[in-house]
């Protein structure tokens, strides 16, 4: 096209800019509705994008020299608010509904000799403008992403510390946690190679589930908060094989991330006690490893078993816990301890049975039964340091 008819052309569609922008957003209206569904402050903003869009455009028609304007530019006019709020694929959208506008106008704006030579340009520039926009989603996305991930491990970190606060749980909201949920925490070495990509994995399986979940890397140490959480054996199983060799430790269900400090605590004790115990499944449960955790110095699973294991064969009287003492001195045999005690063989295995349902340890479980030697002896231990002085 000749310098001059560029010129004139550049000037129709100029004076024409303004009615093209008009007819796009009603366009929009009548096809779109999420353009619909916005307040009429934002439907405005989008009215002056259009027109800066047409006026971009023109502006690079007369001088092509300079190089189509990205989207950066277009959405310029609009507060950060909107741009938030107008996804890419909607971006996308009005761009076409920009491009049918011109292309079914165009005929009335210039000569017929310039049509395709401006129908061909406003493909290239709208081209450039969805390549622009793109790259502006693509860069935002990554810079969101980088910025959850910070935050989320500030949420792991806080939980692990041991102060669940306020802030805590507004930082979880801003991530989308719900208020109230089933959690569960599994600690376990970080992934072989590249862990950035292990961790993406996690949280794809956790999409799949439909779980909530927060990742924290802490050295050579990853620690996953899982929501929504049902069946908390099942779970970290699902799980275990994105985490790096060796022992995967799971906490109980707690009900919900200001609960998450006991339970992380819990796991994160059994992950390093569990060491002790070469044939511990994977995953193996942090109540599963109450004796590595305290002879590891873990005062919370010393004082889980006085409370949970010894108590309640001490408040039952003193003949469980002395049938529990002769049944391990007596190598666990029945029959042995019944003739130490001076009782039917019968009887001591009511006794046992007993010390079964008060426990949920079984004595003749060969891990249940150091599980009942740490605490018998823990106990005994408690009730020197604590006399009752009734």
């Amino acid at each position: 096209m000749p310098t001059l008819n560029r010129a004139e052309t550049a000037d129709r569609l100029e004076r024409a800019s303004g009615v093209l922008a008009s007819a796009t957003i009603e366009r929009m209206r009548e096809r779109l509705s999420w353009f619909r569904d916005m307040n009429p402050q934002d439907r405005s903003w989008i009215g002056l994008v259009a027109q800066t869009f047409f006026a971009a455009f023109v502006a690079w028609f007369r001088d092509p020299g300079v190089g189509p304007v990205f989207t950066t530019d277009v959405l310029g006019t609009a507060p950060r608010e909107l741009t938030r709020k107008v996804t890419l694929q909607q971006t996308v959208e009005m761009i076409r509904t920009g491009i049918e506008v011109v292309e079914e106008r165009i005929e009335d704006i210039v000569p017929a000799e310039d049509v395709p030579s401006v129908r061909e340009a406003v493909l290239l520039y709208s081209r450039e403008i969805a390549f622009g926009a793109a790259e502006v989603y693509a860069r935002a996305a990554e810079m969101r992403g980088a910025w959850d991930a910070r935050l989320e491990a500030l949420i792991v970190d806080g939980i692990v510390r041991g102060d669940p606060d306020e802030a805590v749980r507004s930082r979880a909201a801003a991530l989308g946690w719900p208020e109230s949920n089933q959690v569960l925490v599994v600690v376990g070495r970080t992934p072989e190679g590249d862990v950035e990509a292990g961790v993406e994995l996690i949280r794809r399986d956790a999409r799949h589930a439909s779980l909530d979940v927060l990742t924290g890397v802490q050295g050579d140490r990853l620690i996953v908060m899982l929501g929504g959480v049902k069946d908390s054996h099942k779970a970290a199983a699902r799980f275990a094989a994105h985490f790096g060799p060796g022992p995967v430790v799971h906490s109980a269900v707690v009900p919900d991330l200001l609960a998450a400090s006991e339970a992380a605590r819990a796991a994160i004790a059994g992950f390093r006690a569990a060491p002790a115990w070469l044939d511990a499944p994977r995953p193996v449960s942090a109540e599963e490893l109450l004796p590595e955790r305290v002879l590891a110095g873990d005062d919370g699973a010393r004082q889980q078993l006085i409370t949970d294991v010894y108590t309640p064969l001490a408040q039952a009287g003193p003949v469980l816990l002395e049938t529990l003492a002769a049944f391990f001195e007596n190598g666990a045999s029945i029959e042995a301890t019944a003739r130490m005690l001076f009782v039917h063989a019968n009887t001591v295995r009511y006794r046992l049975r007993r010390i079964t349902e008060l426990t949920g340890y079984a004595p003749s479980n060969p891990r249940h039964a150091y599980t009942l030697r740490i605490a018998l002896t823990l106990g005994r231990l408690h009730a020197v340091d604590t006399p009752d002085t009734r």
